[in-house]
């Protein structure tokens, strides 16, 4: 897939992600959340998470938002700064606060967790056309969005449906992650928005569990393809098993052809699962810019993800992108060879080393 975008725009980048952040407090121990007796502050959000990553990746990112004219948003707006993501674009609400929420050390994939939301009536809840800087979302050569945006109100969801509908043909890529949260949705309509909104995308992102809890979907990745046509690529995320990229490219005027690529999940050892499907949104994305091919771009999502599933928070550094297209280039025996764990990042000729010896 090739990734134009606009050109004559100023301050253009690579990418744009719109949606909201919200200050997380990370237990000090296990337990209820009534027996925790402290928190560290960290950051967590889909679309900022899917920002800070290709940050760290080297690309040029902008988050745009809205935060409170609080402590919190201002811990928010440093703290993603400091990734290199550009926030010149992120407003300050003077009478709603800056979400936050509170979670235990369990698995938020599973039952084993506590999570505690305190995001309603947020400042980002209330972005709609009229309050963002719709010059600074279009200003990039992809744009992500995020199911997520779409359920906190409904002018989160107007602004949305602006930004996916009658887009010109120079405009940016438009990245959707289903990123179905049930409890967010106060009415049953959810489910057919976030499919609506999907069809409408350029690269859309579903892991297996969602489309059977939003859609009913239960025969695998091929069937959520056959729900979903309309993306030029479909990534179907199914666990640790691995992710399915069907991806439909023009080979002239009349004719396109498709194609099904698999790479099954690295084996890893796995701290929390929070954040790791964002970590494998901007993996997927990064390759994407870079014009690799779709079987690399899935497996830089893979390590990504890695990444974010050996580390307690949302967000982790990334391999050296050096470190990440020698794992990528393993032949498929190596690859499924790979064994990751907390640190792994950062032992980069080693690792590769241990991989390719018998």
């Amino acid at each position: 897939m090739t990734v134009t975008g606009p050109c004559n725009a100023l301050d253009v980048v690579d990418v744009v992600a719109l949606g909201e952040s919200m200050v997380t407090f990370l237990p000090t121990r296990p337990g209820r959340l009534a027996d925790v007796p402290s928190f560290e502050r960290a950051i967590g959000g889909a679309e900022s998470n899917v920002a800070c990553g290709l940050a760290a990746a080297g690309h040029a990112v902008r988050w745009v938002s809205r935060v409170g004219a609080d402590g919190f948003g201002d811990h928010l707006v440093e703290a993603i700064r400091k990734y290199g993501v550009d926030v010149s674009a992120v407003r300050r609400d003077p009478v709603r606060p800056t979400g936050v929420y509170f979670r235990t050390a369990g698995d938020r994939a599973t039952d084993a967790h506590e999570v505690a939301y305190y995001r309603a009536g947020s400042a980002a809840s209330a972005m709609s056309a009229a309050n963002v800087d719709l010059g600074a979302v279009r200003a990039g050569r992809v744009l992500h969005l995020s199911g997520i945006t779409a359920a906190l109100s409904d002018a989160c969801l107007a602004l949305l449906r602006e930004l996916v509908a009658g887009r010109p043909a120079d405009g940016p890529l438009v990245s959707f992650d289903v990123n179905y949260r049930p409890g967010l949705w106060h009415t049953t309509d959810g489910p057919h928005v976030l499919l609506d909104l999907a069809r409408t995308c350029d690269v859309v992102f579903v892991g297996t569990d969602e489309a059977e809890a939003a859609w009913g979907v239960t025969g695998g990745p091929e069937a959520i393809r056959a729900l979903l046509p309309e993306p030029s690529v479909l990534v179907v995320k199914d666990g640790a098993r691995g992710a399915t990229a069907f991806e439909r490219a023009a080979v002239n005027a009349a004719r396109s052809e498709s194609t099904t690529t698999f790479v099954p999940a690295l084996h890893v050892d796995v701290v929390a699962a929070v954040g790791a499907g964002d970590a494998f949104a901007a993996g997927f994305l990064s390759g994407t810019l870079r014009g690799l091919g779709v079987r690399e771009r899935l497996r830089h999502g893979h390590l990504m993800a890695a990444a974010a599933l050996t580390v307690p928070g949302d967000l982790a550094a990334p391999p050296s992108r050096d470190h990440a297209d020698r794992l990528v280039a393993l032949e498929d025996v190596e690859w499924e060879k790979l064994r990751l764990g907390p640190g792994w990042t950062q032992a980069t000729e080693r690792a590769v080393e241990e991989v390719r010896t018998p």
